[in-house]
C-alpha cells in the first residue's frame, strides 16, 4: 500500500500497554483519513516490550519497528523514528495511550495549511503535581520561545515530514518541537484533543523531567535559535 502517514510509537518497559496499543492503532489505522502505517522504536526496553512488538509487526503488515540496543531517551526515540519515516507526514503518539489514536484525525484535517500540527490535552486526567508542574514548565517554555503553544508535551503530532527530518534534535527537544518548526519558518497550530488516566505501566518522568530539566532545555534552544542555519535555493543548475 501506498502509505501518506506514518505513526512514531516510543516504547519503553511498556509490555502491560502494548496489546492496547496494538488493538487501538489497528481499529484507528482503519478509519484514518489518509493510509497510515505504524513504527514502533524501542527505546532499549528490559521487559518482554521486544518479544511483544514483533508479534504485532508479524500480525500486521502495517505495522514495523526499530529497536535500540540501549535506553537512549525519548528524544531520540522520536529523532530515529523521524529518521526512519519514508512518508510525507509523521506523528507520534505515547504507548501509554493516554491520548487517543482517533484524535489524530482532528489533527490531519489541519495538516494541509500547516506544517505542524500539535494536540492540547483537554481536561487532563492527571494528579495535580503533574499538571501544576506541566503548566509552570510550558509557561517558562513560551517566555523562552514565543511559540504560543499551550501544551507542547503532548504526546500527540502530526508534522510534515521534511520539516520533522531539518529538526536538530538534542535530549529534551522534544518539548520544543513547534518551536523548531517556527525556526523553519513553517506554520503551527494547536488543536484540543482527548486525555485519559494511565491504566498500566509506570509514568517515565519525574517533577526533574516534567519542570527543571526543561528550564535548562530552554537555554539549549536559545543557544540553537541563534546558530541555526536556514535557507532556501532560488536557483539550480
Amino acid at each position: 500500500m501506498n502509505y501518506q502517514f506514518t505513526i512514531v510509537v516510543p516504547v519503553y518497559n511498556e509490555e502491560d500497554n502494548l496489546q492496547r496499543v496494538e488493538n487501538e492503532l489497528l481499529t484507528y489505522s482503519k478509519t484514518a483519513l489518509v493510509p497510515t502505517c505504524i513504527l514502533f522504536v524501542n527505546d532499549g526496553s528490559k521487559d518482554n516490550s521486544q518479544n511483544l512488538i514483533e508479534g504485532i509487526c508479524e500480525r500486521h503488515e502495517n505495522f514495523n519497528f526499530i529497536s535500540f540496543k540501549e535506553n537512549r531517551g525519548l528524544s531520540a526515540a522520536i529523532k530515529a523514528g523521524f529518521d526512519h519515516t519514508k512518508t510525507e507526514l509523521v506523528g507520534y503518539i505515547d504507548s501509554d495511550l493516554q491520548t487517543a489514536p482517533e484524535d489524530f484525525n482532528l489533527l490531519l484535517e489541519h495538516i494541509g495549511e500547516y506544517d505542524l500540527v500539535t494536540g492540547v490535552r483537554a481536561n487532563r486526567k492527571d494528579s495535580f503535581v503533574k499538571n501544576m508542574s506541566s503548566k509552570i514548565a510550558n509557561g517558562i517554555r513560551r517566555a523562552f520561545t514565543h511559540d504560543g503553544m499551550d501544551d507542547t508535551g503532548c504526546p500527540l503530532k502530526v508534522i510534515k515530514t521534511d520539516y520533522a527530518k531539518r529538526i536538530p534534535m538534542f535530549k529534551g527537544l522534544h518539548r520544543f518541537l513547534p518551536a523548531m518548526i517556527l525556526l523553519q519558518n513553517g506554520k503551527i497550530i494547536q488543536i484540543p484533543v482527548q486525555h485519559f488516566p494511565r491504566i498500566a505501566g509506570q509514568a517515565k518522568f519525574g517533577l526533574w523531567n516534567r519542570l527543571l530539566g526543561p528550564l535548562s532545555d530552554c537555554f539549549a534552544y536559545l543557544w540553537m535559535k541563534r546558530k541555526y542555519i536556514n535557507y532556501e535555493v532560488a536557483k539550480q543548475s
